[in-house]
């Protein structure tokens, strides 16, 4: 098979006692990266547990969604953290699920943060450099998950970390490279079709359609699929798809793979 190899992540565990979110299974039969929320934004120390199982079973790699601690927000609002509250928040997360991943016969491939904390890192350098200093002393192995091209990302390569540029498959792009926020009414591609041209794009040219108008560059060692989107298995077993037809590979991204 041709072309540069690109990993499959997903959003996922993201139930939180009785309430169900997502269509974990559905998603983890077509991904190679699974992000598994931390308690923090989503999730709790049951879920963790079984949403790490079922990501064994399926032999996907595992990896720390951390959050800022905003589970009725669930972590999209932003929060004034400082560095220090960062790190910290990171190492606790981190270390969780890292338990249950231990548990569970298997090792913490990468940490990615999620909403509001994703976007804080992605433009303030501080924040960033926090998340990347508590995942080095974590665990020199991880892989940090960042927005292509941004302050996250960066800040992973000065803490000597293997880095993965992330797109979405279904998210609109500002002419910045940054995210469309979530406020606006078309943040989100709904439609099938869209998000899976956006990714092929992404993965093939290495180039995204902004919301203004025009394309960016975009280098993108991993694409996200949401798992909390409506037909979310039925959307990642489609993009999967798509990409095998395009002659790209999907292969979960390690330090070896990872950009620089």
């Amino acid at each position: 098979m041709k072309g540069t190899p690109i990993d499959l992540n997903s959003d996922i565990g993201e139930s939180f006692g009785a309430w169900r979110m997502g269509d974990d299974e559905g998603v983890l039969a077509h991904v190679t990266s699974a992000n598994i929320a931390c308690g923090f934004h989503a999730g709790d120390p049951d879920t963790m547990r079984r949403t790490v199982e079922l990501a064994v079973r399926h032999d996907v790699a595992i990896g720390a969604h951390v959050s800022l601690p905003d589970l009725q927000g669930f972590g999209r609002r932003e929060m004034k953290i400082t560095a220090n509250e960062a790190y910290a928040l990171t190492l606790y997360q981190t270390g969780a699920l890292a338990a249950f991943v231990r548990a569970a016969g298997r090792r913490l491939r990468h940490v990615k943060p999620h909403g509001a904390l994703y976007n804080m890192a992605a433009r303030d350098a501080a924040l960033a450099d926090a998340i990347a200093a508590a995942m080095r002393d974590f665990d020199t192995a991880l892989v940090l998950v960042g927005l292509a091209g941004s302050e996250l990302t960066r800040a992973g390569e000065r803490a000597g970390l293997a880095v993965a540029h992330e797109a979405f498959a279904d998210r609109r792009y500002e002419a910045d490279g940054s995210l469309t926020p979530r406020r606006e009414a078309d943040a989100v591609i709904e439609d099938v079709d869209a998000a899976v041209a956006q990714a092929l794009a992404i993965a093939t040219r290495g180039e995204v359609t902004v919301r203004e108008e025009g394309t960016i560059r975009l280098r993108a060692d991993t694409i996200c699929v949401h798992g909390d989107r409506s037909g979310a298995g039925a959307f990642a077993a489609r993009l999967r798809a798509a990409l095998a037809a395009a002659g790209i590979s999907v292969t979960a991204v390690d330090g070896t793979k990872s950009s620089t």
